[in-house]
């Protein structure tokens, strides 16, 4: 397993994270340590989670911190704050204060190595929120700082402000991208580069549609994670377009003798920002596809082939 820095700190983690949305929401704690096992034996040092992950608020973080235990130490642990149970967003000092100290409770631990803010809240000054996680650091709870699904604007101004005021600054941020969802590319990216700050992209399979599992909008099984995004977003994957595009991906891959799948996670891994590509599993025979997805180094010749389908 390879590992990068993440952002401009010094911070190393491994290239392919494992994302556990999945812990206490599809799959059960026994086969939530399964996984984290497999994953650590793998060279998997990075583990993203979040308190809204699992039926139940806090679900995901308890899984993870059990399943970790004493090997805790050997590892990067990504969880987020703002998110309440009703899924309200709170960033006030108050909120944060309490947040990391369920949090911590919860991944039985003394530290969390990166806080990410989960979603904007346009309620809460963005300098409340960067003096109270500026003061985690110094307390030594929390190592390094950074956010989820801001517009780039905002993270923009959270990096100036910060540099202002003299505050610990956001080293990365996390958003959707893939090779069929790449907003985050002409966006988000071009001020990341400009700052310094890594990607950690998210949903690295656009739910499925990368796997090469679908062709057709027929080929969503009911309650699967690309149908219900589809119920929710209104073909937002599985249009005729994508879908032909997503073919000629495959055959480009095939052609070369990789998977899909291989394909869509190197060219993220291609893309300078990125530090490490989250992704979920929820089974052993995903999660070693997903481990081993990361090895094909795309050419600069190559990249351009691609961009030309």
């Amino acid at each position: 397993m390879h590992t990068r820095t993440l952002g401009n700190s010094g911070l190393r983690v491994s290239s392919i994270g494992m994302g556990c949305n999945n812990f206490g929401l599809t799959i059960d704690a026994q086969l939530s340590q399964q996984l984290v096992d497999c994953a650590l034996d793998a060279g998997v040092t990075l583990f993203d989670t979040a308190p809204v992950y699992g039926t139940e608020f806090g679900a995901s973080e308890k899984i993870l911190g059990a399943a970790l235990g004493s090997r805790r130490s050997q590892v990067s642990i990504v969880t987020k704050f703002g998110m309440q149970p009703d899924y309200g967003r709170n960033c006030s000092r108050s909120a944060i204060l309490n947040d990391v100290e369920s949090s911590l409770s919860r991944l039985q631990t003394d530290y969390i190595d990166v806080y990410l803010l989960h979603w904007p809240d346009l309620s809460t000054s963005i300098e409340e929120t960067l003096r109270v996680l500026d003061d985690l650091i110094s307390a030594g709870k929390v190592r390094y700082i950074g956010c989820c699904n801001l517009p780039a604007w905002q993270v923009v101004e959270a990096k100036l402000l910060a540099r202002q005021a003299g505050l610990h600054e956001f080293v990365v941020t996390q958003d959707e991208y893939s090779m069929v969802s790449t907003a985050a590319q002409h966006k988000l990216i071009p001020p990341l580069e400009k700052y310094g700050m890594g990607l950690m992209p998210y949903s690295p399979l656009a739910n499925g549609l990368l796997t090469g599992k679908y062709t057709s909008q027929s080929d969503a099984p009911a309650g699967s994670r690309l149908a219900n995004n589809l119920w929710n977003t209104g073909d937002k994957y599985l249009t005729p377009e994508k879908l032909a595009y997503v073919q000629k991906l495959s055959d480009y891959a095939q052609d070369h003798n990789h998977t899909l799948l291989e394909l869509a996670v190197s060219w993220l891994l291609a893309q300078p920002v990125v530090c490490s590509v989250i992704a979920g599993s929820t089974k052993l025979e995903q999660l070693q596809q997903n481990l081993n997805a990361g090895d094909w180094t795309l050419s600069a010749e190559q990249m351009q082939e691609i961009a030309s389908l």
